[in-house]
């Protein structure tokens, strides 16, 4: 018998001091990039998108390895690559958390739309209230110290 999985998470990190260093223009070379790395570990990036200080990706995981593993070498990576791409003058790297989020198989139409809407999104909420509202929506401690 072989071994099935769907493990969805719904990724949101931001850049270092919510700065907005994220060039617009640049924006889908970045993106490309990201999904190059999560091909490369073996997962199926199913959305990305973001605006100047944040951004979303919703990507299966899989098994072997583990889901702080799979930020880092995202962040590493794409922060490596957007400072020597020359496309991000003002990037200093990412922020230091995420947040990941599981996604049921069922839902996973519903937050790929809610990532593809994100500059819509956020001409009415900012990033720091929106993160708030998915700790809260999915029951996560908050220390607003660090927020």
């Amino acid at each position: 018998m072989s071994s099935h999985r769907q493990i969805l998470y719904h990724i949101i990190f931001g850049t270092k001091y919510h700065r907005p260093v994220i060039n617009p223009n640049h924006k889908e070379d970045l993106y490309k990039y990201i999904w190059g790395i999560i091909k490369n570990k073996n997962c199926t990036l199913y959305q990305i998108n973001g605006v100047k200080d944040h951004i979303h990706i919703l990507s299966d995981l899989h098994p072997s390895i583990s889901l702080a593993d799979f930020v880092k070498d995202i962040k590493v990576a794409s922060s490596i690559w957007m400072k020597e791409s020359g496309y991000y003058p003002d990037f200093q790297g990412w922020a230091e958390g995420y947040g990941a989020f599981t996604v049921t198989y069922r839902d996973k139409e519903l937050i790929v739309r809610y990532i593809k809407k994100q500059e819509e999104h956020h001409r009415k909420v900012l990033f720091r209230k929106e993160y708030l509202q998915f700790l809260k929506e999915f029951g996560v401690d908050i220390d607003e110290r660090y927020f």
